[in-house]
């Protein structure tokens, strides 16, 4: 399947599925070409300056207010509600093991990509507008063979296959998304998950999924000095084009809001938009075309100069969430420790593993992940730090292991009892022994010590 795309980041994009069905001059005339209704998503408020005004209009084959009661539905493995004694307090490093792939479903039996959904950690709630909830899922059977759509009120959803292609149809048209690339929904956008028929294994799908409770979207990290390019370039980010199914007959779409799920039901399918114009659509984006800066000096360069994707907060400088990579990289800083150093952060990191490995951690699997909290010490494990004082820097070296990526947040993440829970076969009960070899230092038996007290030695 080769897909078409509008590319670009923060433009007005408009797109017709078929000619002639957005309306010319005004946004919502008397009569909409070919008797369409005229819908507007709202993704800030209209008064938001308009630098950051998101909205999209589309032009559709029913209204989407055509549907019954929402009726509530149970998903026990989710959560988004981390406030006061709800989840639970984690201080120690935990890494997990992947989720296990699901066999092959047979006779419209197995698991859908929001059945596959478990819930990992996070903080805040999605009724205050403030956090975040980052997920796991294992699927395969696909939601739109079952007339199932998912739109979630409570925030923009950012989804990181590991194993298996996906097809994801939105309103505003489709994407197909492969490891190695991401794909964004923002917040009330209806969409389904499938596995994209491409490759071995696509029936069974593996991955993660970041969810931001807060009011602001994702956008490209700023580069600030890197300059006017790098990083991530906006005209990298990839837009579906308009596309429309004229299906009628039962139809679910489960909504998530203020961290309950409910189900909506309509006589047609919820993706019939022909058309629609706009700066509020999803969004896929490739890894492998991060422009990666680093050191060509010393020194290991922070994290932050690997960020694709953040969130802003209310304190300059400070993100709410940011969404960094590892990648592919050549890395020349000479007379240097090249791996993560060892620290302490003020900010809480979940790292996963796309494919390969990753230069700080020899038990650190594609599919896994990890959790290292605010003010947790953790860095390289022992097999990791030997070799890297042990390896020659005197030359630049390629790391073309794999692709890690880590979800960074300031705020302290709480474990869902899912998470928490030890006797699970993807808790990894082991990891925090992975430092206990690292060899104390030994200072030279002649030393001078100083007292406590003791002047410091003066240069002459």
């Amino acid at each position: 399947m080769r897909l078409r795309y509008l590319s670009g980041f923060g433009g007005h994009f408009e797109s017709e599925a078929v000619p002639g069905a957005l309306p010319r001059g005004q946004n919502s005339p008397q009569l909409v070409p070919f008797a369409l209704y005229a819908e507007q998503l709202s993704g800030t408020a209209f008064t938001a300056p308009r630098s950051i005004n998101r909205r999209v209009w589309m032009y559709r084959l029913d209204p989407s207010v055509k549907h019954s009661r929402h009726l509530p539905r149970a998903h026990a493995a989710l959560q988004s509600d981390f406030t006061g004694t709800a989840g639970i307090v984690a201080a120690d490093q935990l890494r997990w093991r992947p989720l296990p792939l699901l066999p092959g479903a047979v006779g419209g039996e197995g698991v859908d990509w929001l059945d596959g959904l478990v819930t990992m950690c996070g903080a805040g709630s999605a009724e205050s507008k403030e956090g975040l909830a980052i997920h796991l899922y294992a699927f395969n059977a696909g939601m739109r063979a079952r007339r199932r759509a998912f739109s979630n009120a409570d925030g923009d959803l950012l989804i990181v296959p590991q194993h298996g292609a996906l097809l994801v149809t939105t309103e505003l048209g489709r994407l197909e998304v492969e490891p190695g690339e991401v794909v964004v929904v923002q917040r009330n956008i209806t969409f389904a998950v499938d596995a994209a028929v491409c490759g071995e294994g696509a029936s069974s799908c593996r991955g993660y999924v970041l969810e931001t409770f807060y009011a602001a979207h994702l956008a490209p990290a700023e580069r600030g000095p890197v300059g006017a390019n790098g990083l991530a370039e906006e005209r990298d980010f990839l837009h579906p084009t308009a596309w429309y199914e004229d299906i009628t007959g039962a139809h679910v779409v489960t909504v998530k809001t203020g961290g309950r799920l409910f189900e909506r039901a309509r006589s047609h399918s919820p993706f019939d938009v022909v058309a629609w114009h706009g700066n509020y659509a999803p969004f896929k984006y490739d890894l492998a075309r991060f422009r990666a800066v680093n050191s060509v000096t010393v020194d290991h360069t922070d994290p932050s100069v690997f960020t694709v994707l953040t969130l802003p907060s209310a304190e300059p400088g400070s993100a709410a969430v940011d969404f960094a990579i590892f990648p592919p990289r050549w890395m020349c800083a000479e007379r240097t420790f090249r791996p993560p150093y060892f620290h302490r952060n003020c900010m809480a990191e979940f790292m996963g593993l796309i494919h390969g490995g990753y230069d700080a951690k020899v038990g650190f699997v594609a599919g896994g992940s990890s959790l290292h909290n605010i003010g947790t010490p953790h860095g390289p494990d022992e097999a990791s730090y030997r070799a890297a004082i042990e390896a020659d820097t005197s030359t630049p070296a390629k790391f073309a292991g794999g692709t890690a990526f880590m979800f960074e947040t300031r705020a302290p993440l709480r474990l869902s009892g899912f998470a928490a829970d030890e006797g699970t076969a993807i808790f990894d009960t082991e990891y925090r022994n992975c430092w206990d070899g690292l060899p104390r230092a030994v200072l030279p038996a002649n030393l001078e010590h100083m007292e406590d007290g003791a002047e410091p030695p003066r240069c002459a």
